[in-house]
């Protein structure tokens, strides 16, 4: 397989981590334990090697993820060397920052965008390093590599700078950040060709398992002590894997025997649905994830 492509990717991707070593005093490299920013730190191991990945890396946890995803993240970060802060919601509730949802259906996921902003403002981040690609959901492509946000940690897409020439403005005010996005001009595809010719590592949850799963209006949730069934609901056992991982509340599986990454990146070559298309959290309104990008979602 030919993978000059992703050779240019991901030298575009390298180039925009150098540029935000070079251009900002706090940069903190935003990681969830999902594939893309598994990808982000490999990239900046390889943008800086031999010397140690200049980020800190920053979890926000809802407190609601998957087992396998905290067990992979720990032992990622003691292989790298990285310096990781985990920040949780939790906190927030308990602190009466933000409050927690009720009822069946209820989810973490939006409460998490006040944890984040929190964690920003403690450690005085002038540049948030993340992983969110144009081919997900529509709002994310109205973002540039260096995505301007004010001093309330609140999104624009109307008001950002031009990006010519590979020409990166990071000047700002006082208070004022920017999200980076080095893996911008990737697709999904991409990303698992990259994966496949990298040898990287992933959580088993991207590999096909057996699992408890509840379909609720089309989204097959993993079942647990925080998604049950409610009203005529079934708990069935299904052959599944996840295509991206975050709260386990709005994450859905999709049903799949791709047990290895071959089979993966066959299977999402011939998908016609997104990968965010099996998210709870972007089914609730039309512009989900952009109205939740304009208070300062990542």
């Amino acid at each position: 397989m030919q993978y000059n492509h992703l050779k240019i990717l991901e030298a575009e991707s390298i180039y925009v981590m150098r540029e935000v070593a070079a251009q900002f005093e706090r940069p903190f490299l935003l990681f969830s334990g999902g594939k893309d920013s598994i990808i982000l730190a490999h990239l900046a191991r390889k943008a800086f090697y031999p010397a140690a990945i200049p980020f800190t890396l920053l979890h926000v946890d809802t407190g609601h993820n998957f087992p396998e995803t905290l067990a992979f993240r720990d032992a990622l970060m003691e292989k790298l060397g990285a310096r990781l802060v985990v920040r949780y919601v939790q906190d927030s509730i308990d602190q009466g920052r933000v409050v927690e949802e009720t009822g069946p259906y209820a989810s973490r996921n939006g409460l998490q965008t006040v944890t984040l902003l929190d964690a920003l403002a403690e450690f005085k981040v002038d540049a948030a390093i993340g992983g969110a690609r144009r081919d997900e959901e529509k709002a994310r492509a109205k973002e540039r590599f260096f995505s301007h946000r004010d001093e309330f940690g609140q999104w624009d897409p109307k008001n950002q700078r031009p990006e010519l020439w590979n020409l990166y403005n990071g000047r700002k005010h006082l208070n004022e950040n920017f999200r980076v996005f080095p893996i911008s001009n990737w697709t999904e595809l991409d990303v698992w060709q990259y994966i496949q010719m990298e040898g990287i590592e992933l959580p088993a949850l991207y590999f096909t398992h057996e699992r408890d799963i509840i379909n609720r209006d089309g989204v097959l949730l993993a079942a647990s002590e925080v998604v049950y069934p409610v009203k005529d609901e079934l708990v069935e056992r299904k052959t599944v894997r996840f295509r991206t991982i975050g709260d386990m509340t709005c994450t859905g599986a999709v049903e799949s025997t791709a047990a290895h990454i071959d089979d993966i990146v066959d299977e999402v070559a011939s998908a016609r649905i997104t990968e965010r298309g099996a998210r709870a959290d972007d089914k609730r309104s039309e512009a989900a994830m952009e109205d939740r990008k304009k208070l300062g979602y990542f």
